[in-house]
């Protein structure tokens, strides 16, 4: 009898064991639902549309009025999607370098670090993605963004709070692969925030970035020669 127990009592730890490591390695790295789709749907209608700047990230790129803002002579492509993770950016970037723009501004991770993906993952695909711009449009200049901060006393929702080392971690990463691709690092985070603390007169809810916050942003990469 002892001896029956005690072999349930294993079978029930390593049952135990076994679901807790599923639950550990099981990541949320979906990005295909519907506004996803709607967006890319409009992004491959314009995919053959020439444009000279494009600006390549989740909502903060979305939300970015950057041909009001940057004007002039230049077209601009914003080709942003609000929730898009690295993986559904690595899935169409091709897509968005096919007219071979002059440059193109990357920015992405923080949907990546919301869901909880390892870091890992995130330059894994990053590099993928920076592979593929030079594959399919070499001459294109790319801009690498650091992943900007958030303002946790703003943010409502408690799964996106005390995230700050995950993003300074991203970040370092980010940075490590932009000198290895000799490419251009624009560091953000002092731009429009401080301390790793996404500035308040620059966000309403602690992660999106207002408009104070957008002109501050292109006068830097303009200050900078970046565009």
């Amino acid at each position: 009898m002892r001896a029956s127990f005690l072999l349930l009592t294993i079978l029930l730890c390593v049952n135990t064991g076994f679901a807790q490591e599923k639950r550990d390695l099981s990541r949320d790295s979906s990005y295909n639902n519907w506004y996803y789709e709607s967006r890319e749907k409009l992004y491959q209608g314009l995919k053959n549309t020439k444009t000279d700047i494009v600006f390549f990230g989740n909502s903060i790129t979305e939300r970015g009025p950057w041909q009001e803002l940057i004007a002039g002579k230049h077209r601009i492509g914003n080709r942003g999607i609000g929730g898009d993770n690295t993986f559904g950016m690595k899935a169409r970037v091709a897509d968005v370098v096919k007219t071979k723009p002059s440059k193109i501004f990357l920015m992405m991770g923080i949907n990546d670090i919301g869901r909880g993906l390892p870091t890992a993952w995130s330059l894994k695909n990053y590099e993928e993605i920076i592979l593929t711009i030079k594959k399919h449009s070499p001459k294109t200049k790319i801009y690498v963004q650091s992943t900007l901060p958030m303002n946790d006393e703003l943010l409502k929702y408690d799964y996106l709070k005390g995230k700050a080392q995950l993003i300074k971690d991203l970040n370092a990463g980010i940075q490590k692969l932009a000198t290895t691709y000799n490419l251009t690092y624009v560091e953000l985070g002092n731009v429009l925030g401080e301390n790793d603390i996404l500035n308040k007169n620059y966000t309403s809810d602690g992660i999106h970035i207002n408009t104070d916050g957008y002109i501050r942003w292109v006068d830097y990469l303009k200050a900078k020669k970046y565009l």
